[in-house]
């Protein structure tokens, strides 16, 4: 089993990628010879970058659980510049883009189920049909999940 400075070597490029994208790391931890990162991301645009260097590095994704909700308010606002030009005006969000439910998404590992999804994500395995529910189109039996499977977590 690789040490915790072994993995967070081997993920080094990630760790950068979060840092780049503007990702809050809350957590990054080694539990069961896994690395565990959580944190928020500003978007889905870079949560998916950070899911790109994840997959570049390890596509079984078998040593690794990474978990970037997107929280708009970690959205940065571009710092004046000379390329700015302040007659762009800036668009405001929707009144239906603030009612739209947050997900995140989750790639089902080996030995997943929902309960112990929901678990994960909720702290209550009970949960699980929140999953099931966001998932029905992707998912027919609450009781059968499969690996690889990418499933929207509601947020919490």
């Amino acid at each position: 089993m690789a040490s915790f400075e072994e993995q967070k070597s081997k993920y080094q490029s990630v760790i950068q990628t979060i840092q780049a994208e503007g990702i809050h790391l809350a957590n990054l931890h080694q539990q069961d010879g896994k690395l565990f990162m959580k944190g928020s991301a500003p978007s889905v645009e870079a949560a998916n970058k950070v899911w790109d260097e994840i997959k570049r590095i390890n596509p079984r994704l078998d040593d690794i659980m990474a978990d970037f909700p997107v929280d708009p308010s970690l959205a940065t606002k571009p710092a004046p510049s000379a390329a700015s030009t302040p007659s762009t005006p800036s668009t405001p969000p929707t009144p239906s883009a603030k009612k739209t439910p947050q997900f995140q998404l989750y790639i089902v590992k080996p030995g997943d189920t929902l309960s112990k999804i929901s678990q994960q994500f909720y702290g209550n395995s009970k949960e699980y049909m929140r999953i099931f529910n966001a998932n029905k189109d992707k998912l027919k039996d609450p009781d059968h999940v499969n690996v690889g499977q990418e499933l929207k977590i509601p947020a919490a």
